[in-house]
């Protein structure tokens, strides 16, 4: 009798055109894809890209892997609530998977100090601060130009002596980032367990286990946080809205992610209540919007 394959997950493959490769890639990170590869969809010639562009094709295939936790019909079903069609599913051996993300997931840096860096890798020499960081069950690993932008926002702070809340943390890389980043007190707030689990694993690893903790929305007071980062959706940091405004202090700095560029107007309208001093950075589709909170 022959064994059945050793498998370590699945893989779902998306056909889109150059202008739909972003929105493709967020969809895939957002349903739990832990790691991304893009292929050449026909036989197109791909001339020498520009040093630091990425090399796209006219009709190109975006591959999510997801882990053994991920549930096939679930993935496809949050794909088709985001209107996106898979063109091929299949399962992926437990060699191909390491050898797959390892590949794809090397050292980053963000901003000016921090560096995520998987646990297959040496530190780099200039690497100020390192977050040791691998795919795991929960989204969020730096890759995804959404929480590129609020990593280097964090980079870009002075967090000593400065209460931080991650809302929506996933992996909690933003959570530990903080922490890492100088933050004393960090609280991190997910209604996805698996983001919990990630998060504790993720403090732990990176020695600010004491540092970040998890809580419930239900049990946080108000006006009690300087910094906030929101990672999340556009359509929920607008329902969020008036929750961040309570919790944030007079003169806090927000910043909400998860938001495409053309969406940036509703999450500016839905927060200028409470908050004033808008700013904006994108990276190709994406944006993050930071804002002050109002001094009442």
């Amino acid at each position: 009798m022959t064994d059945s394959p050793d498998t370590s997950g699945f893989e779902v493959a998306v056909q889109v055109r150059e202008s739909e490769i972003e929105r493709t890639e967020g969809a895939l990170l957002g349903v739990g894809a832990v790691s991304l590869t893009l292929t050449d969809a026909g036989n197109h010639p791909l001339l020498e890209p520009a040093p630091g562009a990425t090399p796209l094709w006219p009709e190109t295939v975006v591959t999510g892997f997801f882990t053994p936790d991920a549930e096939l019909e679930s993935v496809l079903a949050g794909l088709r609530a985001l209107a996106v069609t898979p063109s091929a599913t299949r399962a992926v051996g437990a060699a191909d998977w390491v050898r797959a993300w390892m590949d794809d997931f090397q050292p980053m840096a963000f901003g000016e100090r921090l560096w995520i860096v998987p646990t297959h890798c040496e530190i780099p020499s200039d690497a100020d601060i390192a977050l040791r960081l691998d795919p795991g069950l929960a989204f969020g690993t730096g890759t995804h130009p959404t929480t590129a932008l609020c990593l280097e926002f964090l980079d870009g702070m002075d967090l000593e002596g400065r209460r931080v809340l991650d809302f929506g943390c996933g992996s909690g890389v933003l959570a530990v980032a903080a922490a890492l980043l100088g933050a004393p007190d960090v609280v991190a707030i997910d209604i996805d367990p698996q983001a919990e689990i990630a998060t504790r694993e993720n403090a732990a690893r990176n020695g600010v286990a004491d540092r970040v903790h998890i809580e419930d929305l239900a049990t946080v007071g108000p006006h009690n946080f300087s910094v906030i980062v929101a990672n999340i959706l556009a359509g929920a940091l607008v329902e969020l809205a008036p929750v961040i405004g309570r919790l944030a202090d007079p003169g806090a700095r927000v910043a909400l992610s998860g938001i495409l560029v053309e969406q940036v107007p509703i999450i500016r309208s839905a927060y200028a209540g409470e908050f004033t001093d808008f700013e904006v950075h994108s990276q190709g589709d994406w944006a993050l919007v930071t804002a002050v909170a109002r001094d009442f």
